[in-house]
């Protein structure tokens, strides 16, 4: 099992990610010591949408094609309305979420991110959160959806909003360092 310290966490995004959906784990796992990196569409900068206007940005490290899941401990997934749809588009994205389910390491979505889990067919059978105005969208994956700060379905992390960023990071943290997760077929 590996300790957050050691670990190495992907962050999956582009533009038009929320803003405090990605800055907010990314520092916090830094602070764990974890080595945090970004992977995108392109390798170019990735702009942010924060209080209904484009953000700031962020640097990528490595373009979805390029990510091996063995050189990871897990894989977090921001939301905001932008980014998820984007990349739930783009079947390399897709591919890459499959990879990292199929691996039993820890993958986290936030608010709009499980987006992603279910165009990667991840969360029929499981429980799982997300912002409520995709919950029929999570439903009709077949996942049995709640309305919790955060919701762990074998290593599968989902939470609801920016008001709960707090809590999905310790649980990121405490399933990191639990390893990987037995999952059935979804």
């Amino acid at each position: 099992m590996p300790s957050i310290n050691s670990a190495r966490i992907l962050i999956l995004a582009t533009d038009g990610y929320e803003r405090s959906e990605l800055r907010f784990p990314l520092d916090k796992l830094k602070a764990h010591g974890a080595k945090v990196e970004i992977a995108s569409l392109e390798k170019a900068p990735i702009k942010s949408w924060a209080d209904k206007d484009w953000g700031d940005s962020v640097d990528v490290d490595l373009v979805v094609g390029d990510v091996s899941v063995d050189d990871y401990d897990a894989l977090v997934i921001p939301g905001g309305q932008i980014n998820p749809d984007l990349l739930r588009a783009d079947a390399d994205a897709v591919d890459l979420v499959k990879r990292f389910v199929r691996s039993g390491k820890p993958v986290a979505a936030i608010c709009h991110g499980p987006w992603l889990l279910v165009e990667a067919g991840a969360l029929k059978g499981r429980k799982a959160t997300s912002y409520a105005s995709i919950k029929t969208d999570l439903m009709n994956a077949g996942a049995a959806w709640r309305d919790e700060a955060v919701v762990t379905d074998q290593g599968i992390i989902t939470s609801r909003t920016p008001n709960d960023l707090d809590a999905f990071v310790r649980k990121i943290v405490e399933e990191v360092e639990e390893g990987r997760h037995e999952r059935r077929v979804a």
